[in-house]
């Protein structure tokens, strides 16, 4: 491999004006909270699935299952990687290190282009959770939760572990709700689950292919995606050489549980293939319960997109931040984006993911959907590959954690993974295509020629 970083303990990059460390400050607690809340399941349950509910039918909650299923080879490729490699930059401090410094940048780029659209798209479904109490206009809406989030992101990590931590406790009872609800309505047994049958233009039912299952677990893999917070929080973790691998583990574990179960039950207890297939789960909830509790409900779901877009604005603030201190960038943007505010937090760079976030969205990002689920999917097979470098050289005796299997897990990860990419559709696949072109070329034109002087990954003491 060429062009490949220096081993971990000489590749931190000193210099008399090199920005301040952020400050190690949470331990496993903290930051399973702030990462579950990444996660947001219940704000993924009520956005993100009921598309899935209407292409896959009750071969949802089967995809979803699969999808958790290669996530814990990719949660064993993080907490391996996040552990060597302990850096606000997650995924391309890892991939840098690692496989060399243009598939780092890649990997950068596709994180930047899921970690901008994801916190607009989840806040764009505030209105219609909070339809109950008063009647939104979502742009104006999702704008307003995505200048809240920025707002909280300039706190300090451990008060925004607490602000998080509340309102997870709300999400994760609204997903209870639904669940028992779902449950104890349920019009039909636990075979439906293998049924694979989804509602058809002529009033009948269509059955699920293979095929489609597969390229819906780019999306199932999104669902579970937030367990990667844990790798960007890992420079301000203490002793992360511990701590890391079993935030990322037990989120994953937590937030599939989470989401699944209420999956399951709203699959057992729609009232006809119709119903799940068209998504609206408020109504569902509703007409298992009363008003009330669907109101309850619809509420608790606001909050925890109010949560997502506060841990997201956090954990994209570190990216651009570590990007900056890694001179991304031309020197005046680099010396802008790296600044420190008075709690701690990187506050240039949360207040340039964060405005930008609610500029998007007034734009419609319904095509993005699948872009993301691309993106993310590329981002995983990139990790896979650096997850296979990760004990040669002087990487072997570096202390870290293993993951068992190795390195079967990795390769069965990517053979996955490649099959994945190719069943996504081609409109996705050309514009994450494009985007990556475009990021090559800086890096051919502007980066490498500059490699003495520009994107040096550096890796924070542990």
């Amino acid at each position: 491999m060429t062009d490949t970083l220096r081993p971990v303990e000489t590749a931190v990059v000193e210099a008399p004006d090199s920005p301040q460390k952020l400050k190690r400050s949470i331990g496993v607690v903290g930051g399973t909270l702030l990462t579950i809340s990444c996660v947001t399941p219940a704000s993924t349950l009520f956005v993100v699935v009921p598309d899935l509910f209407g292409s896959l039918g009750t071969a949802t909650a089967l995809t979803i299952a699969i999808g958790s299923l290669l996530c814990i080879a990719v949660a064993f490729c993080y907490s391996e990687l996040g552990t060597l490699i302990p850096s606000a930059g997650g995924e391309y401090a890892m991939v840098s290190t690692l496989a060399g410094r243009l598939a780092g940048w890649l990997v950068f780029v596709l994180s930047l282009l899921v970690v901008m659209v994801v916190p607009p798209v989840i806040a764009m479904g505030t209105a219609d959770y909070l339809a109950p109490i008063a009647d939104l206009d979502p742009a104006m809406t999702a704008a307003g939760v995505m200048l809240l989030a920025t707002l909280a992101g300039l706190l300090d990590l451990r008060a925004n572990a607490w602000i998080t931590g509340v309102f997870l406790v709300l999400e994760v009872v609204a997903a209870a709700v639904v669940a028992v609800l779902g449950f104890a309505h349920a019009e039909r047994g636990p075979d439906s689950l293998l049924s694979m049958r989804v509602a058809g233009a002529d009033g009948g039912t269509d059955t699920v292919t293979a095929i489609l299952i597969v390229s819906g677990l780019a999306i199932a893999l999104f669902v579970t995606q937030g367990f990667s917070t844990a790798v960007y929080l890992s420079e301000e973790m203490e002793n992360p050489r511990r701590n890391v691998a079993r935030t990322v583990l037990a989120t994953l574990g937590i937030s599939a549980a989470i989401i699944l179960v209420p999956v399951v039950a709203i699959t057992l207890g729609a009232s006809d293939i119709e119903a799940l297939t068209g998504g609206d789960l408020s109504t569902m909830v509703t007409a298992w319960s009363n008003t009330a509790v669907g109101t309850f409900v619809s509420l608790c779901v606001a909050l925890a997109i109010i949560n997502a877009g506060i841990v997201m604005v956090i954990q994209n603030s570190r990216v651009l931040f570590a990007s900056a201190r890694d001179k991304a960038w031309p020197e005046p943007v680099n010396h802008v984006l790296a600044k420190l505010g008075r709690f701690g937090s990187p506050w240039v760079a949360t207040l340039a993911v964060g405005v930008p976030g609610a500029a998007l969205c007034f734009v419609d990002l319904g095509t993005l959907y699948g872009v993301t689920g691309v993106s993310v999917t590329g981002m995983y097979l990139l990790v896979a590959i650096a997850a296979l470098l990760a004990r040669r050289g002087a990487h072997r005796h570096t202390q870290a954690w293993r993951m068992p299997l190795w390195p079967a897990m990795p390769v069965l990860l990517i053979v996955v993974l490649v099959y994945i990419l190719s069943q996504q559709e081609t409109g996705h696949l050309l514009w994450t295509g494009g985007i990556t072109a475009v990021a090559t070329l800086y890096w051919a034109l502007y980066l490498r020629p500059r490699r003495e002087t520009r994107w040096l990954v550096s890796i924070p003491e542990a």
